[in-house]
């Protein structure tokens, strides 16, 4: 049987053009396409149109693809979700995943790089592209610090849990009562403790070991 898929963009050509690429695929099938998590929600109510697979755009009106994405990780956590972009911002990237998307992909990607990641997402559960595998997942452990043989203090994780977020670092100084000379000294004893050099690094880190449940 063929992998079943739903594509939810609001941009009407470029889910048709999807829809057709995806038609050259011999192991995936569209059920349908709809331009909001809304309207995919209105689908979801008959239980024949539950895809495995949701190609999510980010960017919708009236329920975008972070609120489409958070949805389907509560009320549909066997779903493969892909998101859709059309930049590589790490914010987004970074979202979707704490949201529970399995996968990202930029709209420029070629179609074989399409069909690669489809493949990738049904047989090994994910698909990342280069740019975030290098830039965003470089040097973020697969397995959780304790099992790893490294000590977080209580305040270095309450900190990973804000890292998450978009809050700066005296926003988070403030979350913490704290001034943002102690915030930094949490960041710079982590990135010494995890090997890393980026925010971005500690907020894939806290997503991979749940500090951001």
């Amino acid at each position: 049987m063929k992998t079943t898929i739903a594509i939810v963009d609001d941009h009407v050509m470029i889910a048709k053009a999807l829809t057709g690429i995806i038609a050259n695929f011999g192991e995936f099938e569209v059920l349908y396409e709809c331009g909001n998590g809304r309207e995919l929600q209105e689908r979801f109510k008959n239980s024949e149109l539950i895809p495995q697979i949701v190609l999510l755009d980010i960017s919708m009106p009236v329920m975008n693809g972070f609120e489409t994405a958070q949805w389907l990780k509560e009320n549909h956590p066997d779903i493969l979700v892909m998101a859709l972009s059309m930049q590589d911002e790490d914010q987004s990237l970074i979202t979707m995943i704490k949201n529970g998307a399995k996968g990202y992909l930029l709209k420029n990607a070629h179609p074989a790089e399409l069909e690669k990641a489809l493949v990738s997402l049904v047989q090994k559960g994910s698909y990342f592209p280069e740019w975030a595998i290098s830039r965003v997942f470089a040097n973020v452990g697969q397995v959780s610090g304790q099992n790893n043989g490294i000590i977080l203090s209580d305040r270095e994780k309450e900190f990973l849990k804000y890292s998450i977020t978009e809050m700066t670092y005296k926003e988070i100084s403030e979350k913490m009562f704290c001034s943002p000379r102690t915030v930094e000294s949490y960041r710079d004893s982590l990135f010494e403790k995890l090997e890393m050099k980026t925010r971005v690094g500690l907020a894939v880190y806290a997503l991979r070991n749940g500090f951001g449940e």
